[in-house]
């Protein structure tokens, strides 16, 4: 893979984050809220928790300090946490747009001491697959629900999006 490779992955995950918050909306305030036995509790902690692993990992590639999480809701909250993960996607881009393919196999980690050895590739890699993962799970509860949701496959998205082949 190189650089212009890990930028079209990730349109994928911005755009499948993006259905996701779509599916999101179609939800009551108390149906947003209400814990969930599974994961990370309710779907407002799992989109937070899939949000914040994205700004923690580009934060750490990036050698910056991620900002505070959202705190806990005070009524429904979701305009507030749209508006973060915005912020939080427009990081990502940046750091996407000015990437390179001989910045993919450093070690830019400093700490965790666990982290040190990542290349910039695994860490990329990683945080496709996160989202992936939570997405998924985001996809089920919303099934429960009674809300009608759409698949995520990667290959759906290159059969509406193209395949980036030369770039």
């Amino acid at each position: 893979m190189n650089a212009n490779a890990f930028r079209h992955v990730y349109e994928y995950h911005f755009s499948e984050n993006r259905k996701i918050w779509g599916h999101i909306a179609q939800l009551s305030p108390e149906q947003f809220t209400q814990n969930m036995e599974y994961s990370h509790g309710s779907l407002r902690d799992q989109v937070i928790h899939l949000m914040s692993v994205d700004e923690v990992w580009f934060s750490e590639l990036r050698r910056v300090e991620p900002s505070e999480p959202p705190p806990a809701a005070e009524g429904d909250d979701r305009n507030r946490l749209r508006a973060h993960w915005d912020g939080i996607e427009q990081g990502m881009r940046a750091y996407l747009a000015q990437l390179q393919d001989d910045a993919l196999f450093e070690m830019p980690i400093q700490e965790p001491e666990e982290d040190k050895n990542l290349i910039v590739w695994q860490v990329l890699l990683h945080v496709i697959n996160h989202g992936t993962d939570h997405r998924a799970q985001l996809l089920r509860t919303l099934h429960d629900l009674g809300v009608t949701t759409s698949s995520q496959d990667y290959i759906f998205y290159v059969y509406e999006h193209g395949n980036p082949i030369g770039q």
